[in-house]
């Protein structure tokens, strides 16, 4: 997919009202289907896991506040932020002063509409422009939404790309938000792009799309015998703005994934920051429970954009060449992550002659021929069981593919051995 292709999955999906349950998740795992084939999984109303219980489904068909002429003045039709997530249904006739109390807003962004939730205390709510409720005239307006909150199910769903070994490496977005673009599909867009791109990787790739925090948390309890094989792993949010990319560490803070990012993003703009137990769903991977080597890739992180949780992100707002540089870094990031090994000399007494076994022929003609031959030296020398190409590419300054190349090499020719 490129960069416009994943943007258009973005206005494909940005319509869709989807909650951490219900029937916008499950048709947004339906439009993602058609990209990649998804196994899907309901998680029963009542479900127990760990020390949460699946909530009850909400689903929502409309909501509105209407003056005295009939007028909407804020209509759930026009945008799914109108409505606090997981309201009760209301059908009522009340004062503008009784109102107040339900109504959110954001005084420093007159014009754009916040998203609010209310998934775990039964509550109801609107979401409107300041603009708006400074129009609205003293008087009273009909309240209506027509809301469910019924006994379901949590709805969430994993394409597994098979790889050549059964360890895993988990790629997961988040489901559970309405119209906002870049904070859930743009990390969304990338994610089925990865997906796509994948051909017979050394790991096998998990990728789960699932309602944050409840979803991860709840997918834990489903895969804790079978966590253990998940070796790395990385949450994507927050991909399409125009920010550099940004890297949040594992719990571990020295995991592989953190270390291939680091490499990664080396010669680019871009923050690493520290592991903090409050963001998205790498919180839960590296609950201490668990502790696995997951980390989080976004552009500008969240909270830290002006536009974050308003009705400002939307597909404007996330530009198709970021999805695609995003997408990129992923790319890079996992072929490095497939491709790290450590090997041992099996010559190790003085420095094997290469010659001989056609290795400097081989080198003829190529533009970094001297490079390539240095990356043999490198690769012999610190083939000791203890170093890993990253390590060796990280030490010697050599581009990892080219480090990578010498080592396939001097494995044909059997100098060296995994």
């Amino acid at each position: 997919m490129t960069g416009t292709d994943m943007h258009g999955l973005v206005r494909r999906l940005y319509p869709l009202c989807r909650s951490i349950t219900g029937d916008g998740v499950r048709r947004t795992l339906e439009i993602i289907s058609e990209y990649v084939p998804l196994d899907t999984y309901e998680v029963p109303t009542g479900t127990e896991v760990f020390d949460w219980t699946v909530p009850r489904e909400w689903n929502i068909r409309d909501a509105f506040i209407a003056d005295a002429t009939g007028r909407r003045v804020v209509d759930f039709q026009e945008s799914n932020l109108h409505v606090v997530s997981y309201s009760a249904p209301v059908s009522a006739t009340m004062t503008l002063d009784e109102l107040r109390p339900h109504l959110h807003t954001l005084p420093e962004q007159p014009s754009l509409v916040p998203y609010r939730t209310s998934y775990y205390q039964e509550n109801w709510g609107f979401c409107l422009a300041q603009e708006t409720l400074d129009a609205m005239a003293d008087g009273e307006y009909e309240v209506r939404i027509d809301s469910t909150l019924d006994e379901g199910a949590l709805t969430y769903a994993e394409h597994v790309v098979p790889g050549q070994v059964s360890e895993e490496v988990i790629v997961s977005c988040h489901t559970c938000h309405p119209s906002l673009a870049n904070d859930n599909l743009a990390g969304i867009a990338v994610a089925v792009a990865l997906a796509q791109s994948l051909d017979n990787p050394w790991y096998t790739y998990r990728f789960l799309f699932m309602p944050g925090t409840i979803g991860a948390i709840t997918w834990l309890a489903r895969n804790a015998d079978r966590v253990g094989k998940v070796k790395h792993g990385l949450v994507l949010a927050c991909a399409g703005d125009s920010g550099h990319l940004t890297y949040k560490k594992s719990r571990r803070g020295n995991a592989e994934i953190d270390r291939v990012l680091a490499y990664v993003l080396r010669d680019r703009e871009h923050e690493i920051v520290e592991f903090s137990p409050y963001g998205y769903d790498e919180r839960q991977f590296c609950s201490p429970g668990f502790n696995l080597g997951v980390g989080s890739l976004s552009r500008t992180p969240y909270a830290r954009y002006p536009e974050y949780h308003t009705s400002g992100d939307n597909p404007e707002f996330v530009l198709p060449e970021k999805l695609a540089d995003t997408l990129s870094v992923c790319q890079q990031a996992f072929s490095v992550l497939d491709r790290d090994r450590r090997f041992v000399n099996l010559s190790p007494y003085g420095e094997p002659q290469l010659g001989k076994r056609g290795l400097y022929d081989s080198l003829g003609g190529r533009s970094d021929a001297k490079q390539a031959q240095l990356a043999m030296l490198w690769v012999l020398n610190l083939s000791d069981g203890e170093h890993s190409l990253l390590d060796i590419a990280e030490r010697s300054g050599i581009p990892f593919d080219t480090v990578a190349g010498a080592a396939s090499a001097l494995h044909d020719a059997q100098l060296i051995k995994e």
